[in-house]
Order: structure tokens, then C-alpha cells, then sequence
């Protein structure tokens, strides 16, 4: 039985040590208290990158439960009260978590052959927090839904 490599002579045990600590000190950065939430200031810098004017309230209807007891799998389904013709349909959606660390969740790219601009999706929330769904329009105009979402913790937190 063969105590070290063929190369460099490194043992095998030592080798795997070195792995297991560097994995430790990659899993203490990711849970590192100085992780930056997203806050609305960051949603608004990304939402006037996507729109061309303010976007219009309404028109997005969001459906994501009040209360989510587990926020690793919050469900979200959106859908947009819009035409999808050839003159005029929904281009792109967007969803937003304004409370994550990078708070575009998903983006959907509809055509009017999608025959309606709706989708569904599940999404991990850091916390309470708003979530935002932007829709633009083939014309670049948009229009968006807000709804609060309050994650608990097991159950028996807010």
C-alpha cells in the first residue's frame, strides 16, 4: 500500500485535509454576516435600466402566498394583463426580490406566439420583503405588481 502519491510525494491524507479546510473557509464566506442585502434603491437602479419612463402600476398581477412559512421555496406565478399580438405584446418580465442579495430572481421572454405572458416559479427570500414584477412591452413601455411577502422561520418568526 502506497503512502503518498506518485507526484509531489503529498499523502493522500494530507490531501484530503487541505480540501476539507478549503471547502470550511469557502462555506464561512457564503455565511458571512457582512452579506449585503439588495434594498429598493438597487430594484429602482434596475428597473430604470429595463424602462424608459417610470413604469405604470397595475397591469402585473402577482400571486405569492401572504405568509411564507419556509422562505427556501416560495412559490410565485405571475400574469400580465396585456394583448399578445403581433402589434402589441409583452416582451419581458421580470421578478424582483428587493431584500436578496442580488434581487432579479428570474427574467421571462415572452413572443406573441406565447399566447399569454404568464409563468410560475419558486424563489428563495432572505426575509420579509417586497417582491416586484416588471413587464415590458414590445413598444418599451412597462408596467409592474408589488406584493409584500412575510417569511417566517419554521413557522413562529416574522
Amino acid at each position: 500500500m502506497h503512502d503518498a502519491l506518485e507526484t509531489g510525494g503529498v499523502s493522500r491524507r494530507t490531501l484530503m485535509i487541505s480540501f476539507g479546510g478549503g471547502a470550511t473557509v469557502a462555506a464561512a464566506m457564503t455565511l458571512s454576516p457582512g452579506l449585503s442585502l439588495a434594498g429598493e434603491a438597487e430594484v429602482q437602479a434596475i428597473i430604470d435600466q429595463m424602462a424608459e419612463a417610470a413604469p405604470a402600476e397595475g397591469g402585473v398581477d402577482l400571486d405569492l402566498p401572504e405568509i411564507a412559512e419556509n422562505g427556501n421555496t416560495v412559490p410565485v406565478t405571475f400574469t400580465v394583463d396585456a394583448p399578445m399580438t403581433a402589434d402589441s405584446y409583452v416582451k419581458t418580465v421580470m421578478v424582483m426580490a428587493d431584500g436578496n442579495p442580488q434581487p432579479e430572481v428570474a427574467r421571462f421572454h415572452f413572443t406573441p406566439e406565447s399566447g399569454t405572458a404568464s409563468a410560475s416559479t419558486r424563489m428563495r427570500l432572505a426575509g420579509t420583503q417586497g417582491i416586484i414584477a416588471v413587464a415590458q412591452m414590445n413598444d418599451g413601455s412597462t408596467m409592474m405588481g408589488r406584493k409584500l411577502v412575510k417569511v417566517t422561520i419554521g413557522g413562529c418568526g416574522g
